[in-house]
């Protein structure tokens, strides 16, 4: 691998680790919120991607994917909830849920201010900026690395958060085992069907393999280019 690639591999790895860690750090926040301190009493409301890390979604998938110029994806380890716990089982279970993707969702938001702060920060910050949302963000730019080695690489940092936390936040709301956004599907199920559902198994992870990504890009196509049209005329 060129070392733009390594950068670019590394800024998504970092970016990755921290976006999942975000992810089920609110599953246990919200949790805890409404009743259940499971993952508050195991350290899981943290942001450390220590407390998460699970041996293959997080550090070999996403590593082969690097190496193998796959699109980076993976998962963390999951958040401990006992629903025992909760007040209002469905409604308390659906806030718990959604609270993952919608952390991921403010992730993406926040990446977004920041770059444009860089935007209007100076002249060089808008370069940087203007390059990355264009569709430059996959390769480094050497003139600009020369002229702002700190504005352009948070730029494509920033960038990247930007796109992978709002990827994770529509994947993981589809509605396949054991995604988040099956354990808000199952609870639209009549009673005898969950057995079914919950045992998609391999079905289920093929659907993800060969149609995830795909449905995934069409739920986020939108938002992504609503977002670098105010990157782009802010």
């Amino acid at each position: 691998m060129r070392t733009p690639e390594i950068v670019l591999g590394i800024f998504q790895f970092v970016v990755l680790l921290f976006a999942l860690s975000l992810h089920e750090s609110a599953h246990g926040w919200m949790a805890s919120r409404l009743g259940d301190q499971t993952a508050r009493m195991m350290g899981r409301i943290t942001l450390n991607p220590l407390k998460h890390i699970d041996p293959v979604g997080t550090v070999m998938l996403p590593l082969v994917a690097l190496v193998t110029r796959i699109p980076v994806i993976g998962w963390a380890k999951p958040t401990p909830v006992n629903t025992r716990n909760f007040k209002n089982l469905v409604r308390d279970d659906i806030l718990t849920t959604v609270a993952g993707p919608v952390s991921n969702v403010i992730g993406s938001v926040v990446s977004l201010l920041v770059l444009i702060v860089i935007d209007k920060s100076s002249p060089i910050g808008t370069a940087c900026v203007r390059t990355v949302a264009l569709g430059s963000y996959t390769r480094l730019d050497p003139q600009l690395m020369a002229v702002s080695p700190v504005a352009y690489p948070l730029a494509i940092f920033f960038y990247v958060s930007m796109l992978l936390n709002l990827f994770l936040a529509a994947f993981n709301l589809l509605p396949l085992p054991p995604l988040d956004g099956s354990h808000i599907f199952r609870h639209m199920l009549p009673y005898r069907w969950l057995p079914v559902y919950d045992r998609l198994g391999i079905l289920s992870l093929f659907l993800m393999l060969f149609f995830g990504g795909g449905v995934t890009m069409a739920m986020i196509n939108p938002v992504l280019g609503f977002f670098r049209v105010l990157l782009l005329s802010i």
